[in-house]
């Protein structure tokens, strides 16, 4: 064989050698087809020198392998023995969880009545069961109920929110135990209500200090109320006809109730009169006091519907309960009621009118008579025979010597206008749906008297009647009648003065007069203000001046609140109140201020106004109408001062 064929066949023995020893480590490089770089083998970051450290061996790599190893391994044995731990815990736990206490282990349970009179004795047994293993310690129970109930002696209170609490100390309930503890509680509220209880079971455990709790809900039902209403009142009734309702309150429990209110809820047009007794609050609430059982209690309210349609239906909503924290607000209710009352047409009818205008309530000035219309008319289907219609005149602000009865009958020892068959033929026989009217008039007062008095609240009342027979072949004779009425308060009368003076007042003018082309001359303006029986309030005086006028002021007093608006040129007095007997028999109320005028070649030989028409306006609070009174605007003819010369306020070259 040739040397060549022999050093090659040796080479192939060396290298099958070397691949099956053991002690032979290599790393056969893979040739990543796409970067071209053996897998496995770092990327220098730099260019090296040729020179290989020994740390890049084979020996480094080996060690790195096994430090990996040893991390790996203690992190397996950290985990190994964290889990064994929680098991332990979790064991334990489990197994010590049978001695701890739980709500799941606390039993409440209620025997009693679900259903009860308002303001009788309900007995409730509260039965409480541990099944805990451990006691319950410091345990009380706690049992929440609706306000104005009441509970058995000791431990009440009240809470807000409208809910009164009974506590009682139960002490240990041992584990296994069973506490069964006896109440007793009075409800009260209105028929087919319900009235929750809440029961609370508040305990500690052995080393601890939390207070836990156990809750338990029962509802009872009121099935009979504790107060009795009943309303005695018509049925039917007319517009404008007296309306009389008598309501009665009667305290029907074994046990007493205080603090009761009764309300009343009118409806809409009902106009209240009087009641008896009054009202403790408002019109319509009644302060029942404290009712010991079998107590009444009797209310009589009378009004009367105002302008109610025929056919219209009213509903008076009466109520009663316990007061809240507000005097006005029923807080539970024990009772409530309605009684509804039809609205017809009266058989014979007579409307009232005042100045043309249908109603109750008026208001009417010194200057003008006040001018009465009395409308009637037969509703019925059949005659009415002898009509008979009366107006009687009252109040302190009655002119009786100006009553004009127009063809009626004035009687003065009565103050009664009567108009009748006598006066009037045709009342004595008035068909089915005739109609007619009569009419009459009175004048008021001077509301101050020449002795110097001022008359306070000064007012007319009217009342009306409409009488008649109905008779009926067969039936006795019936009487028919029916009523109105309407009261006329008399407007204050507030006196306004508005004068332009020169000579007079509290400031010194300068200035020629007559006025003179291109000189100024200045003048002073004073408003004054009177007022007779009733308060004014809101009270203002606005007026303006002419662009050729010039605002100079100071004003006098000095205290009042006068202001002028330079872009407007308007000129304000918020005077504010004005008090009955102002400037009259009080002390008077005026503001003045100076205005200047320089007068132009246009202005020659005329009296041009220096002050345009001024108006007072405000509030009659007894009449409850507004007022207002104006005057003219004021010249430089200055008429108001005393003074002034003839002739002194035509404008000069």
């Amino acid at each position: 064989m040739p040397q060549n064929d022999r050093d090659k066949l040796n080479r192939i023995e060396e290298l099958k050698s070397k691949l099956f020893s053991k002690n032979y480590r290599t790393k056969i490089g893979h040739i990543d087809r796409f970067t071209r770089f053996k897998s496995g083998s770092d990327v220098p970051d730099a260019w090296d020198n040729g020179v290989k450290s020994a740390a890049d061996g084979p020996d480094s790599s080996q060690d790195k392998f096994f430090m990996k190893t040893s991390i790996f391994k203690n992190f397996f044995i950290f985990a190994s023995v964290f889990l064994v731990l929680t098991l332990l815990y979790a064991s334990y736990i489990f197994f010590k969880g049978g001695i701890t206490v739980s709500n799941e282990n606390i039993d409440i349970s209620i025997l009693g009545n679900n259903f009860t009179a308002g303001g009788e004795d309900l007995q409730l047994t509260v039965s409480i069961t541990n099944k805990n293993s451990s006691d319950l310690d410091l345990v009380d129970l706690v049992m929440e109920y609706p306000k104005s109930s009441s509970t058995t002696p000791g431990g009440s209170s009240g809470l807000p929110g409208g809910v009164e609490r009974f506590r009682e100390s139960l002490g240990t309930i041992p584990s296994g135990a069973v506490r069964n503890e006896n109440l007793k509680v009075v409800l009260f509220g209105e028929q087919g209500s319900v009235r929750p209880i809440k029961f609370s079971l508040e305990y500690r455990v052995a080393g601890s200090n939390a207070i836990f709790v156990k809750e338990k809900s029962y509802d009872v039902t009121i099935n009979s109320t504790p107060l009795n209403l009943s309303v005695d009142a018509p049925a039917e009734a007319s517009s404008n006809q007296d309306i009389t309702l008598r309501v009665k309150a009667t305290l029907n429990a074994t046990h007493p109730a205080a603090k009761l209110l009764l309300k009343l809820d009118y409806p809409a047009g009902f106009q209240f009169e009087s009641s008896s007794p009054t009202p403790s609050l408002g019109n319509n609430i009644w302060n029942l006091g404290d009712l010991p059982p079998g107590a009444e209690r009797n209310i009589s309210i009378t009004g009367k519907m105002i302008d109610a349609a025929d056919g219209e239906e009213k509903t008076f909503n009466i109520s009663s309960g316990s007061q809240g924290g507000d005097k006005s607000v029923i807080d539970v209710v024990f009772n409530s009621i309605s009684h509804t009352v039809l609205i017809k047409r009266p058989f014979i009818e007579a409307r009232l009118l005042i100045n043309g205008v249908s109603g109750n309530q008026y208001a009417a000035n010194t200057k003008s008579p006040i001018q009465g219309e009395i409308r009637w008319t037969n509703n019925l289907d059949t005659k009415v025979n002898d009509l008979s219609i009366k107006a009687k005149i009252s109040g302190n602000a009655v002119n009786r010597g100006t009553i004009d009865a127009d063809a009626g009958f004035y009687d003065s020892a009565t103050d009664t206008i009567t108009w009748d068959k006598s006066s009037e033929s045709d009342f004595s026989e008035v068909n089915p749906g005739d109609s007619g009217s009569v009419n009459f008039s009175v004048s008021p007062v001077s509301l101050f008297s020449a002795s110097g008095e001022i008359l306070a609240n000064p007012v007319i009342n009217i009342s009306i009647s409409i009488s008649g027979k109905q008779s009926l072949e067969g039936f006795e004779t019936t009487n028919l009648n029916n009523s109105d009425e309407a009261t006329v308060k008399i407007i204050s009368d507030v006196g306004f003065a508005a004068k332009a003076l020169y000579y007079s007042g509290p400031f010194v003018n300068r200035g020629p007069v007559p006025p003179k082309v291109g000189s100024e001359t200045t003048y002073t303006i004073e408003w004054s203000l009177t007022n007779t029986a009733n308060s004014i309030s809101k009270g203002v005086v606005r007026s303006n001046i002419p662009s050729w006028m010039k605002f100079v002021g100071p004003i006098s007093p000095s205290g009042e609140d006068l202001t002028f608006n330079p872009s407007t040129r308007e000129i304000v007095w918020n005077i504010g109140a004005i008090k009955r007997g102002t400037g009259i028999t009080g002390a008077s109320r005026m503001v003045s201020f100076q205005v200047a005028f320089t007068p132009s070649l246009s202005q020659v030989r005329t009296t041009p106004v220096i002050i345009n028409d001024s108006v007072l306006t405000g509030h009659d609070d007894f009449a409850n109408v507004d007022v207002r009174v104006s005057k003219s605007s004021l010249r430089t003819s200055l008429d108001s001062d005393p003074l002034f010369p003839s002739g002194g306020g035509s404008v000069a070259e």
